[in-house]
């Protein structure tokens, strides 16, 4: 049960976290029956799909990416209804995700190309080759905009999918999944409904060859244990604790902006928001004064009334994990710097944003991942040592932050924090070259998404070796 999500007679209960009420229209989970029907066709359609040259599969994948726009408005409304998040966030995932038909799905059509090793006697030639039927488990916290990060790639490499999207927001999945499939042959691109009974079906079937996923490390744990069985490949992108290091000569402006804006994006359920900011103690004070100050613009209410920056938590049971780790902190003795206001009245999970300050490492809240709209501060001694070392101090390693004005130390902090990636004065996620793969350290992740490095992994290379040149 993700979230507290309910499947009553077999229809999931998707709740409005603004409102407590049932989204129409109603969705039903895909039955055992069912799902091996899907399965069989997906693997049934494979071969034909796999055979087909690259270019006419990218030019496929590019007219199903485009079959997006029409329903684009409509998508980004019920991501807002289905979990909450705020209408102009809502609409810059949709559009990210339609603009992904340019010149990213050249960078994956690149990836996927043959490539010709050589001294012009004797040549090889690296190809690749699909691995089967991909099943692709998306996230409720971009519940459009991860879809293709998964998928996309695993089409292009000649594999037939099936989208198993959040229970939280089986009608964004839904959409944007049929949308993209109506551009393709029939069984190719497919999507199932459910909890983890179906999620737990498709890991264990013999007919599945590959699992992807975006979620918890807790889910990608159990996702691990049933693709065990039939040495499945996976790709699984989870959770983060990630820090952010604001040494004293960094733009302290520019560092408190970021950390305000990162720690709140999409009311703090991002997997690589700042969770733990790390203060040089000589400038602690000044810095948490600008945080303070940035936060009280933020207004926390309906995700569709003009002048809200944050909507409500997409669960009562994420609400209380939130609020469980800020009291403990403060029963531990963290001083709370400002809470805001919330809409009043019942049915909405609506959480204030809240800063913290003089946070220590035996607290929860420096712990686990928090998931919520928390500006959660400590401080270190300016030292790159410890910076470092209080980057490290997590299970975690998904993203990293290090602010500062010389970048030489800068990057040597950063190349010792054990990250996947890690932003120099910058959001990494926003800020990543195109090429650069999406990774966990740790239990952030198995394997890698995005980049070269990522859409390769949804195939296999084969070495075609000649003692000749190889045929043109």
């Amino acid at each position: 049960m993700v979230q507290g999500v309910q499947i009553i007679d077999g229809v999931i209960q998707n709740v409005n976290p603004a409102t407590g009420q049932l989204i129409d229209p109603l969705v039903a989970a895909t039955t055992p029956s069912d799902l091996a029907d899907v399965i069989s066709k997906a693997n049934a359609a494979q071969n034909a799909w796999g055979d087909l040259p690259l270019d006419e599969r990218i030019a496929l994948l590019r007219k199903g990416l485009a079959a997006v726009e029409p329903i684009a408005e409509e998508l980004a409304d019920t991501i807002t209804k289905e979990m909450g998040k705020i209408s102009a966030e809502a609409k810059m995932e949709v559009d990210d995700a339609i603009a992904l038909k340019d010149a990213w799905l050249e960078m994956v059509k690149e990836a996927n190309e043959d490539v010709k090793l050589g001294d012009g006697k004797a040549e090889s030639v690296i190809v690749r080759d699909p691995l089967g039927v991909v099943v692709v488990i998306s996230p409720w916290n971009f519940p459009a905009g991860e879809i293709p990060f998964l998928a996309i790639p695993a089409l292009a490499s000649g594999n037939t999918v099936i989208v198993k999207p959040s229970e939280v927001t089986p009608l964004t999945g839904a959409m944007y999944t049929s949308a993209l499939a109506s551009a393709l042959p029939e069984g190719v691109l497919q999507v199932v409904q459910g909890d983890g009974q179906v999620g737990e079906q498709l890991c264990s079937s013999e007919d599945i060859h590959m699992v992807a996923m975006t979620g918890s490390s807790a889910t990608g744990k159990r996702i691990m244990e049933k693709c065990a069985k039939n040495l499945k490949r996976i790709v699984l992108e989870l959770g983060g604790k990630d820090p952010m290091i604001v040494f004293a000569d960094a733009d302290l402006d520019k560092a408190a902006n970021d950390a305000v804006a990162n720690s709140l994006f999409n009311a703090g359920q991002v997997c690589c928001a700042v969770e733990r900011i790390y203060i040089d103690k000589s400038v602690q004070t000044e810095f948490e004064q600008k945080v303070v100050e940035l936060a009280k613009k933020q207004t926390v209410g309906i995700p569709t009334n003009n002048g809200v920056t944050l909507g409500p938590m997409v669960s009562t049971v994420q609400m209380e994990n939130v609020k469980k780790q800020v009291d403990e902190s403060i029963e531990k003795g963290a001083s709370v710097l400002y809470k805001s206001e919330v809409p009043g009245g019942e049915g909405g999970n609506f959480y204030p944003v809240t800063v913290l300050s003089d946070l220590k490492q035996d607290m929860l809240i420096q712990s686990a991942e928090t998931f919520g709209p928390v500006v959660a501060m400590a401080t270190f001694d300016g030292s790159e040592e410890e910076a470092a070392k209080l980057a490290n101090d997590t299970e975690y390693g998904l993203a990293s932050y290090v602010y500062s004005g010389d970048l030489k130390k800068a990057s040597r902090v950063a190349r010792k924090i054990r990250s996947g990636q890690v932003g120099i004065n910058c959001y990494s996620l926003v800020a990543a070259q195109p090429k650069c793969p999406w990774i966990g350290h740790k239990m952030s992740g198995f394997g890698s998404h995005s980049g070269m490095d990522g859409f390769r992994s949804f195939s296999v290379p084969k070495s075609l070796v000649f003692t000749t040149n190889a045929p043109e």
